[in-house]
Order: C-alpha cells, then sequence, then structure tokens
C-alpha cells in the first residue's frame, strides 16, 4: 500500500451529523476530547435532538455536534466545515450548505437507499450529483454494514450492533486526522465495562474497524496532523455555554450582595443552567423545579419581589409560555 501524504493544517472544523439517536454528540465529544488532550485548541457547538423526535431519516430530525481545534487558541466552533460526517442522506442535505469548499463528505452508503432519500426529501436517486458535490472529496463507506461485520462474533444482537456505528465513523476521523485512540478506549471502559463490558468491547472494536478502513483504502488522498497550541501551563477544565452561564450567574448575585433564586422548569437544552446552580448550595445558591415553565418565572418574579438576585431558565417554546409573567414583571420594575 502506498503511504498517504500526511499534510499539517492549522485547524479544522469537522461536522458530525445524523439522525438523534445516532450518537453524534458522543461522537463529536469524544473526538473533541482527545484532541484537548494532544494540547490543541477547542471549540465545539452540539446541535441537540429534540426532546419530541421528529420522525427518523427526515431532515427535521437531524441532530449533529461540531467541532472547531487548531494549533492556537480557538474561539468560535466555525461556520463552515472541513469534514462532514454524515450518517444519512438527511444529514447530508441538512449540512450541505455549511460546506467549505472542497471539503471531505464521508456519508454511510447503506443509508443510501430508495427510502431514505425519499424520507429525506431528495427528488432523485442520486443525492450527490442533486447536491451539486462532484467537486468535493465523497467517500461513501458501507459503515453500518461493516460495524455489523466487525461486530458479528460479539453476541450482540442487530439493534445494539448499529448503535455501534457512530464508533465506526469515529475511528475513521481519529485516522484521518492522526488522533490515538487510547482515551476513548478509557471512555468507553469506564461508562461500560463494569455493568456492560460486551458493549464497552464492541464499542472499541468498532473504532478499530473504522480505523483499519481508513488505513487499508486508497479513499482519502491525504491524512493530516494539527500541531498542539501553545498554551499556558495549568489545570484546565470542560466547559459548556449553560455551565458558564450559571457560574456568572452566581458571580453576578455575588457582586451584586445578593441571594441567587432561580425557579425553572427543565427543557432541552437549557435544562444544564438549572441542575448546576442546584449543585451551588455551598454559595447559598436557592433552585426550584416548578411543574411547569408559567409557574417557574412565577416564583421567579416573587423572588425577586423579595430581594433576591432572580433568575428563571429556559429554550424557545418556554419563552412563549413565560412571556405573560415577562410583561408583568416588566410593568412591576422587577428585575428578572
Amino acid at each position: 500500500m502506498e503511504k498517504t501524504n500526511v499534510r499539517e493544517l492549522q485547524d479544522v472544523v469537522i461536522r458530525f451529523s445524523g439522525d438523534s439517536g445516532d450518537g453524534m454528540q458522543l461522537t463529536g465529544t469524544l473526538f473533541s476530547d482527545t484532541s484537548a488532550l494532544l494540547g490543541n485548541g477547542i471549540s465545539t457547538f452540539p446541535d441537540y435532538p429534540a426532546e419530541i423526535r421528529a420522525p427518523q431519516g427526515t431532515v427535521a430530525g437531524v441532530s449533529g455536534f461540531q467541532v472547531h481545534f487548531g494549533s492556537h487558541r480557538e474561539l468560535n466552533p466555525g461556520d463552515y466545515c472541513d469534514v462532514l460526517v454524515a450518517m444519512n442522506p438527511a444529514a447530508l442535505k441538512a449540512n450541505r450548505k455549511w460546506l467549505k469548499q472542497g471539503a471531505t463528505v464521508i456519508i454511510d452508503g447503506d443509508s443510501i437507499t430508495e427510502e431514505h432519500l425519499k424520507k429525506a426529501g431528495f427528488a432523485t436517486l442520486d443525492p450527490i450529483a442533486e447536491l451539486g458535490l462532484d467537486e468535493y472529496n465523497v467517500v461513501i463507506p458501507d459503515i453500518t454494514s461493516m460495524t455489523r461485520e466487525a461486530l458479528k462474533q460479539t453476541g450482540l444482537d442487530n439493534k445494539a450492533v448499529v448503535k455501534c456505528k457512530n464508533m465506526f465513523a469515529l475511528g475513521i476521523c481519529f485516522y484521518l486526522f492522526d488522533r490515538p485512540e487510547a482515551y476513548a478506549y478509557k471512555y468507553l471502559e469506564t461508562k461500560f465495562a463494569r455493568k456492560n463490558p460486551v458493549v464497552a468491547e464492541a464499542n472499541k472494536l468498532a473504532i478499530d474497524a473504522g480505523y483499519n478502513y481508513a488505513a487499508n483504502t486508497h479513499q482519502f488522498a491525504n491524512t493530516y496532523t494539527v500541531s498542539p497550541a501553545p498554551l499556558e501551563k495549568g489545570t484546565y477544565r470542560t466547559v459548556n455555554g449553560n455551565v458558564a452561564t450559571a457560574w456568572g450567574l452566581c458571580a453576578a448575585a455575588e457582586k451584586a450582595g445578593l441571594p441567587l433564586f432561580c425557579g425553572s422548569y427543565p427543557i432541552t437544552p437549557a435544562t444544564v443552567i438549572l441542575e448546576e446552580l442546584a449543585k451551588r448550595k455551598d454559595l447559598g445558591v436557592k433552585t426550584v423545579q416548578a411543574e411547569d415553565e408559567i409557574a417557574g418565572i412565577c416564583t421567579a418574579i416573587g423572588a425577586a419581589f423579595a430581594g433576591n438576585f432572580a433568575v428563571t431558565t429556559t429554550s424557545g417554546p418556554g419563552l412563549s409560555l413565560k412571556s405573560e409573567a415577562l410583561g408583568l414583571a416588566v410593568m412591576t420594575e422587577l428585575p428578572l
């Protein structure tokens, strides 16, 4: 086999995308954490799946995870991607507009069926031509079939085996960007090994299979390296927007000299703010998980009236439900 050319890049944006049950958040997180441990600058953007799922295989049901890593500090997750990993035609269609010119597209060949193409709204049976991807580096491995083949000796049922296909895709990306597999193995062992060691082993085998597929085919003209960023020595932590918001609220309440109160109702993706604040009883934070969004904001209005630094949290549909109480807070001039 000819040795693949190795190119050094300053930064790369990868978007992992698929149905809400395809495990793209886990795939992206493992790739991100592996890159962070190598010393790269990292910024990510998870596209959370809806709790009420759209029909499987449709564009509305697509979710994903974008990671921007580089040889310097990354301040944003990037807009357009260098690599798109699409687990089905719907993911390909949903993310076509975010491809950089000449980007690499990896799509599960097993998903390109008449049924899947119809669900995704394609007019023809050739999604590559229909989306104008002829000038892109499109790789179409049969990810699902090869995952089944790699795991046929594990004794897992077909449903459990197919759930491991995201790890096959991760293995391809590990090879493509010269990432070690050790951290992902350790995570899988920690998560599954005690309660379900067969699942842990199956996911590790799937990573290996994806890595070996990429290494032993001529589908990729180049592999890539991204040097570590010049970061200051110290202890680093993973932090997302929700956690940072919660910490910011704690700091703001402390600076204001007021007790922090959060009255809210869980709703994806804002729930983590409430969960994080609930951990901070040591800082005097009070939290109430109300029975619905309206009760959540009304408890916060009452807390503001009583002199607390009052907060309520939500996302799109929750904001609609809170709008009347929000008007009350404005009219009564209560900080919220």
